[in-house]
């Protein structure tokens, strides 16, 4: 029996994770095969404050842990298979560790960008190909970019990345495009957006150094063809990690966990969510790191208030 199990160990994960291992909770965290989030596939992060000169993502994440663990948080590894939610205590299955029950918990899972499949494209994530413009545009001064994506987000991402970039080609497999007019209206005013656009993306094409070219295939000619560039920014959409609750939690249409505007608190009291797991918007490191806080300061006093109510059945 824990006071509180944490799922996942991006930023939110781990920043709940010191917080709570500082109040004296020991909380217990699973983390999957590949712990750390996102942030473990990219290179140099410049944009996390208190590092002026930057910080490796890995080294970052290897750091949030160190801290959690100094103040005696609890690490488990395995797939968190099945959670009940209907009373507390919560009872969780993982996969390697069989059932644990926790009074109250954290859901950190984040959630993953959706790639294109194509062959060249994992072998490159951090060697010019990104799924984050406000990550990792900055590396890309007067550079030509490539972008692939029809939807609001890949226009927010192409018009941001004209502040960097020399050029900015959006790539589309259909001729039309699904963002709203307003988003397309920017996009097409932007002079240093050109478009590709009834075009397949095939294969990422990368040397020593990195992405050199995407090879495309014509919709309408079938034939191949090859678009240079030294960067490609992947902007079809994120899938929130949420199918291990089988629905148990509020979600919107999309799969992101519903917190109560304010708080991380969901539908179910006891269970918090933090981070890209619930934010669709921001997802930045830091901006997943202050949920993690405020996910672990809802918890320690959801507990607190709990442990009156039940003193208080014993008069």
């Amino acid at each position: 029996m824990y006071k509180s199990i944490i799922i996942g160990t991006g930023p939110a994960g781990l920043t709940a994770a010191i917080y709570l291992a500082r109040a004296n909770m020991n909380p217990l965290i699973i983390e999957g095969p590949e712990p750390g989030g996102q942030l473990t596939t990219t290179t140099e992060v410049e944009n996390f404050p208190g590092f002026p000169d930057g910080i490796m993502g890995p080294e970052l994440m290897a750091n949030m842990r160190k801290q959690a663990e100094r103040f005696g948080a609890e690490f488990k590894t395995g797939w968190v298979n099945k959670v009940d939610t209907s009373k507390r205590p919560f009872t969780l299955q993982v996969e390697g560790h069989g059932e644990l029950q926790a009074e109250t918990l954290i859901i950190s899972t984040g959630a993953s960008a959706k790639y294109m499949g194509i062959p060249g494209e994992r072998d490159n994530v951090g060697r010019g190909v990104s799924t984050c413009a406000t990550c990792d545009g900055f590396f890309f001064r007067e550079k030509k970019i490539i972008v692939v994506g029809g939807g609001d987000s890949a226009m927010e991402e192409a018009n941001f990345l004209t502040r960097f970039a020399s050029e900015v080609v959006l790539v589309h497999r259909r001729d039309e495009l699904r963002a709203s007019k307003i988003m397309q209206d920017r996009a097409r005013e932007n002079p240093k957006i050109s478009w590709q656009l009834n075009k397949t993306p095939v294969e990422v094409d990368a040397g020593p150094l990195g992405v050199t070219a995407l090879k495309v295939r014509n919709n309408e000619t079938g034939e191949d063809e090859t678009i240079e560039t030294n960067g490609l920014f992947v902007a079809i959409g994120h899938t929130p990690n949420t199918k291990f609750l089988e629905g148990q939690l509020e979600t919107d249409e999309t799969g992101y966990i519903v917190v109560k505007p304010g708080t991380t608190e969901t539908n179910v009291p006891g269970i918090f969510a933090c981070g890209d797991v619930q934010d669709h918007k921001y997802r930045q490191a830091i901006t997943a790191a202050g949920s993690g806080c405020m996910a672990a300061l809802d918890c320690e006093k959801f507990l607190e208030g709990s442990m009156v109510h039940d003193w208080s059945q014993t008069l």
